[in-house]
C-alpha cells in the first residue's frame, strides 16, 4: 500500500516501563517492537509520544496515602485511575524501548509533564482543556490522516485516537501493533468507543 505524504504514523509510549520488566508492564508489550519498525519504514512522517512524569505525579498511587495502584479516585478534573510510579522523567523506565529503530522520526511529544494532571492522549491532557500542540503540528505539516501503534491500546492509544478524530483527522489504529492492559474490561470498552467515534481498526497486513 502506498502511504500518502499527508499521512503520519504515531508511535504511542513504547517505553521500558510499559514493556516486560517495567513498572507498569503491558503483557507482550515488547513483541510489537519489530512490527512497529517495519511499519514505520512505510511512512515519511513519524511522531513518537513519550510519557514523561515528574516525581510525585498526581496519577501515582504513591502520591495518595492510603490508596493502592489501580484504585480510582476523584481529582479536580475528574475520575483518575492510580498507577504504580512509572515513566519518571530522566529514568531508564521512561526511555524508549531499546529495540525501536525509528531514525527518521521527526517529533517526540512528551505528555504527563504537569504534576497535577494526567495525560493518556498525545493530543489533550486529562483535564480535556490543555493541549500538547500535536494537532497543530500535524496540521501545519499538511497531515490529514494518522495511523497509531503502541501501548497501551485501551488507554493511551485509545485516547489518542479519539482525540485525533475529534481534531478532524482520519484515524486508524493498527491492532496487531498494539497491546492492551485490559483492566476490568477496558479493552472491550476501548474497542467500542473507537468504533463509535469512527476510528478505523485495521491489521498491519493492510499497510505492509
Amino acid at each position: 500500500m502506498a502511504i500518502s505524504s499527508r499521512t503520519a504514523l504515531l508511535v504511542i509510549d513504547v517505553q521500558n516501563d510499559f514493556t516486560p520488566g517495567g513498572q507498569l508492564a503491558v503483557p507482550e508489550g515488547d513483541l510489537i517492537v519489530p512490527l512497529i519498525n517495519r511499519l514505520a519504514r512505510q511512512f515519511t512522517q513519524v511522531v513518537m509520544a513519550q510519557d514523561w512524569h515528574p516525581t510525585g505525579h498526581a496519577s501515582f498511587a504513591s502520591s495518595h496515602p492510603g490508596h493502592q495502584p489501580y484504585d480510582v479516585i476523584q481529582l479536580p478534573y475528574g475520575e483518575q485511575t492510580l498507577w504504580p510510579d512509572h515513566c519518571v522523567q530522566s529514568t531508564a523506565g521512561a526511555e524508549f524501548h531499546r529495540g525501536l529503530d525509528l531514525p527518521h522520526a521527526q517529533l517526540i511529544i512528551r505528555k504527563g509533564c504537569n504534576p497535577d494532571i494526567d495525560s493518556y492522549s498525545a493530543f489533550l491532557e486529562a483535564d480535556r482543556r490543555t493541549t500538547t500542540g500535536l494537532a497543530g503540528y500535524l496540521k501545519e505539516r499538511g497531515i490529514d490522516t494518522v495511523y497509531m501503534v503502541g501501548l497501551a491500546l485501551d488507554f493511551c492509544v485509545m485516547f489518542s485516537a479519539l482525540d485525533a478524530r475529534a481534531a478532524g483527522f482520519n484515524t486508524y489504529v493498527v491492532l496487531d501493533a498494539c497491546r492492551a492492559i485490559d483492566l476490568n474490561g477496558s479493552l472491550a470498552t476501548a474497542i467500542e468507543r473507537m468504533q463509535d467515534a469512527g476510528v478505523g481498526l485495521i491489521q498491519s497486513t493492510e499497510l505492509i
